[in-house]
């Protein structure tokens, strides 16, 4: 990845945003309104979670572009809907132009619906599951840049989580695919230095109450 001009920028709207999500409406969207925010919905995150699955050797733009699409084809990403899929299920979602068809993400994320029920069982909650792997704030930088930004794809945590759910026969959860999920779903806050949303996000991250 070529370094940026500019870590942040400032839109037309004079909001300061990281580089990447830069020169898509939708993108900045995501950016602004979701990406970070600390969550305890377990279909949301159980959404991240097969969607940065799929996100596989893709770019988040492209998954981006077709959430919807997704959505409708996972009947919103219901566990409890999903683990019911079968073989005939496989087929349907192969033929689906909407979403991306590669039949191991597809059987990922029905194989991952099953597993969460069983999760829940233990946990109570997905939330519950993942929050455990919250790392110390001690241990996380004071200051982002592009740098450090674009050379952290994990951490010791984020392999943990992965190593955790594939013991319980989670699939397509590997460590680069479990930070994202971290990042997304606000166990870590990696926006940027100077970015408007990273002390939005911090101060969601200080009044959010940790599921247990």
């Amino acid at each position: 990845m070529a370094e940026p001009i500019s870590e942040v920028v400032v839109g037309p709207d004079d909001v300061v945003r990281c580089w990447w999500c830069i020169g898509d409406a939708s993108y900045e969207s995501y950016h602004d309104d979701e990406w970070g925010r600390p969550s305890d919905d377990d279909v949301h995150l159980f959404e991240k979670l097969c969607l940065e699955g799929f996100q596989s050797g893709l770019s988040w733009l492209t998954i981006l572009r077709k959430r919807d699409n997704f959505r409708r084809a996972f009947k919103g990403f219901d566990p409890s809907a999903v683990a019911r899929f079968n073989v005939r299920s496989v087929e349907r979602l192969m033929l689906d132009a909407g979403i991306v068809r590669n039949r191991a993400k597809i059987e990922a994320t029905i194989n991952n619906a099953r597993r969460y029920l069983e999760l829940i069982d233990e946990f109570g909650s997905l939330a519950a599951f993942a929050w455990r792997f919250e790392p110390d704030p001690a241990t996380r930088p004071k200051e982002l840049d592009w740098g450090a930004l674009t050379q952290t794809t994990t951490s010791p945590e984020a392999i943990a989580l992965s190593k955790d759910l594939r013991r319980r026969g989670w699939a397509f959860v590997g460590p680069t695919t479990a930070y994202s999920f971290m990042q997304a779903v606000g166990l870590v806050n990696d926006h940027l230095t100077g970015c408007d949303a990273r002390d939005r996000v911090e101060r969601l991250r200080g009044t959010f109450v940790r599921p247990t």
